[in-house]
């Protein structure tokens, strides 16, 4: 058996006993899904508010969006899969380039799938992760439900002496903001169901935080209509079905035209979009919504002026 280098205190509620279920091993298989789900019932209202400090780093990764920067996700164990998840759904649902969501988790590809020794307590590796990526003016998204994770530390500091915003989730309200983090979210999630596994309430809470947090982003980036996905491409059978079903919520039309308009679009269901709204043909429509950095509204905006 291998022994620690050595052991840290973690002051974090995340760390403490639950009083209402210690006697969790107890329960019938019914009690104790009722009182891991009485847990998770608390985790809405403690991401309510912070929800403040959440629209500065939705700010944040737009600004760096609309300068040519990045979004970066940094973590460990439950908190880099998560970031590594959320990061990876961006590119089909809202169409971006691959590069604008990039997750740096501790110990690589190897930690998503199991744990790496150490990995997480690594902060120069969190450091030269972050100094070899990171540009001036990009956005650096931290994640650790400690608030202390060396490796995400190491990483924002390293952010930071390079020029980028950085920011900070956390589910430990004791969190002093670490030097050079321009927003810390720090979640009151409290005590978990079974003290110390923060893959629950505060897991919970990161996956609700990076999901409102990045769609957020790209409704800012123009990539809704609506609360419509209108920047999905129709790359196969399934997917043209699923546009031509949001032409026919946006616009009303029928699904002949809807069809028909996608096909003149060359697939581009922006272009489609503001072609059968705003009447104009779908080379303007385009012309448009470049103008315009892709936003629908905008867009028709602009076109409704050139026709007046």
């Amino acid at each position: 058996m291998t022994v620690p280098c050595q052991a840290v205190h973690v002051d974090s509620p995340t760390e403490q006993r639950n009083p209402r279920t210690v006697d969790i091993d107890l329960m019938s298989t019914q009690a104790i899904l009722g009182a891991i789900n009485a847990e998770d019932r608390k985790v809405p209202d403690a991401v309510a508010a912070v929800l403040p400090r959440l629209a500065l780093a939705v700010d944040y990764a737009v600004d760096a969006l609309r300068g040519g920067g990045r979004v970066h996700y940094v973590g460990a164990g439950t908190s880099g899969r998560l970031a590594t998840l959320d990061a990876a759904e961006l590119v089909p649902t809202f169409n971006v380039p691959s590069d604008w969501f990039i997750a740096h988790h501790a110990g690589g590809a190897q930690a998503l799938r199991e744990a790496v020794e150490n990995a997480e307590d690594d902060a120069e590796a969190g450091e030269a992760a972050l100094a070899a990526a990171v540009r001036p003016g990009d956005f650096v998204l931290g994640l650790a439900a400690s608030g202390r994770t060396p490796f995400v530390l190491g990483a924002l500091a390293a952010a930071s002496r390079a020029g980028a915003r950085t920011g900070l989730i956390s589910a430990n309200p004791r969190t002093a903001k670490p030097m050079g983090v321009d927003v810390l979210i720090a979640v009151a999630t409290g005590p978990e169901a079974i003290a110390g596994s923060t893959r629950m309430k505060a897991g919970t809470a990161q996956k609700m935080i990076l999901t409102a947090f990045s769609t957020a982003t790209m409704i800012k980036m123009g990539k809704t209509y609506s609360n419509l996905m209108v920047s999905m491409r129709a790359t196969n059978a399934k997917l043209r079905g699923r546009t031509v079903r949001i032409l026919q919520e946006a616009t009303g039309m029928t699904m002949a035209d809807c069809s028909d308009a996608l096909t003149e679009a060359g697939g581009d269901l922006k272009v489609a979009l503001v072609h059968l709204l705003s009447g104009s043909n779908v080379t303007h429509a385009a012309e448009a919504l470049k103008a315009s950095g892709g936003h629908v509204r905008k867009a028709l905006a602009s076109l409704h002026l050139r026709a007046g």
